[in-house]
């Protein structure tokens, strides 16, 4: 009887364990701890990489307003992400948009899981983008918009604009049952922040004295550090993508790389043909731009397609922040049109060309299932492009005006601009000399 009731004891312990055994052989260690570190990285871009790069480009008066908007705005953004964002993002919805079944991250426990990774690291690392996005656009309006207008414009356009947006393309939308490729966000991230900056510097008009007095960067030593962290950030930012701790996370942060440094080597080229001298400020600018570009081809190209891409971000993304600014003279405070958006435009294009395998050493992965040419992934890549500008912008119009007529204005008044946004929107100053 004894060894009977031992192999009994044997057989009901093994069911009770099969929950957690099954958990185990799902979850994985290794893609885990890289998305975890990946969430860090994006969350860094943000806090304090994108506060420092942009704050060391407006005037020393409004240093602190910048640092406060992409602070504030992580606050904003990650609540609302929490709240009922991620649910209209990842929801099961329809093909424009996600349910609520996902509200304040409903049925989402320790042990539930995306994939083989923890859904609330999912979750999360979502989020950190969701962050970033918002935060992005404050370069088009630095320097003139209200506190309180940038708080409601930003919480509002994070849920009609960023939210349907990454739905249509990540979410189970329409965009990606099409098979378009953003890898890593040049739809859902640089295109929605670009056009609406762009919207946004028009609808504002521009800053008092623009296009006759020259406004410098403050400081470039807090730019050009802050341009670093961008740098290695965007390693998570793209290779967390992967959502897995393989060769093409690997893939995709070498191509990253690349790009970076040959964007901006070639704005650096540029200028100092141009101009006699290669500055800091080209040198930082034109890395974004390298990185803008090869996100949404990040895990599809490889290094030799990533050295084209760069190449072309460079010499397009410099020549469209010239025209913005010297020829059609808007305001787009710190470049963020001409640099993420278009970048994002052109590198959701240029993956049709670089993922197919025959081109050599310039060869990519493959295009999407279904599709068999560079012909075909383009028209797609295009549609995906031209509908998210089409209700980016109408959106971004329609939110600018309603939170203008619900705060009185979107502007600070003329003598609160001419003061600085520091003293006159939070009564501090970012030096004490």
């Amino acid at each position: 009887m004894r060894p009977m009731l031992i192999k009994r004891i044997s057989v009901v312990l093994g069911f009770l364990l099969l929950p957690s055994l099954a958990y185990a052989d799902e979850l994985n260690g290794a893609n885990t701890a890289w998305i975890l570190t990946s969430t860090a990285l994006v969350l860094f871009m943000t806090l304090p990489g994108l506060a420092m790069f942009y704050a060391g480009l407006v005037r020393s008066k409004n240093v602190l307003s910048v640092f406060m908007q992409c602070f504030s705005i992580t606050c904003v953004a990650s609540i609302l992400w929490f709240v009922v964002g991620y649910s209209l993002a990842f929801g099961e919805g329809n093909a424009w948009i996600g349910d609520f079944s996902k509200v304040m991250f409903s049925g989402i426990g320790r042990d539930t899981m995306a994939g083989d990774i923890p859904e609330a690291l999912f979750a999360m690392f979502q989020m950190t983008f969701a962050i970033i996005t918002p935060a992005l656009i404050i370069g088009a309006f630095a320097e003139r918009m209200k506190f309180s207008a940038m708080l409601l414009f930003s919480g509002i356009w994070l849920l009609v604009v960023y939210a349907p947006v990454t739905h249509w393309v990540w979410g189970g939308g329409w965009l990606g049952g099409m098979g378009v490729y953003d890898f890593a966000g040049g739809i859902v991230v640089h295109i929605t922040a670009g056009v609406a900056a762009l919207v946004c510097a028009l609808v504002l008009g521009p800053r008092k004295g623009f296009p006759n007095t020259a406004m410098p960067p403050h400081n470039l030593t807090m730019t050009v550090a802050g341009a670093g962290m961008l740098w290695v950030g965007w390693f998570g930012f793209n290779g967390g993508s992967a959502l897995a701790a393989n060769g093409d996370a690997a893939m995709a942060i070498l191509v990253t790389h690349i790009s970076a440094s040959m964007g901006a080597f070639t704005w650096m080229a540029i200028e100092w043909k141009k101009f006699g001298k290669p500055s800091a400020l080209g040198a930082v600018t034109g890395m974004v731009a390298g990185l803008g570009t090869i996100t949404p081809a990040s895990g599809f190209v490889g290094p030799g397609g990533a050295l084209i891409i760069g190449l072309l971000a460079g010499f397009i993304c410099f020549n469209a922040t010239q025209y913005i600014k010297r020829v059609l003279k808007i305001d787009d405070s710190l470049d963020v049109f001409p640099v993420h958006g278009v970048g994002g435009i052109l590198g959701s294009l240029v993956v049709a060309v670089f993922a197919s395998t025959e081109l050599g050493v310039f060869s990519g992965y493959g295009f999407a299932e279904g599709i068999s040419s560079i012909v075909g992934q383009l028209s797609v890549q295009a549609i995906g492009v031209v509908s998210t500008i089409t209700f980016t912008a109408i959106a971004t119009y329609v939110i600018l005006k309603l939170v203008s007529a619900l705060t009185g204005g979107l502007r600070v008044d003329e003598e609160d601009e001419v003061q600085g946004l520091d003293v006159a929107s939070h009564e501090e100053t970012g030096y004490n000399l």
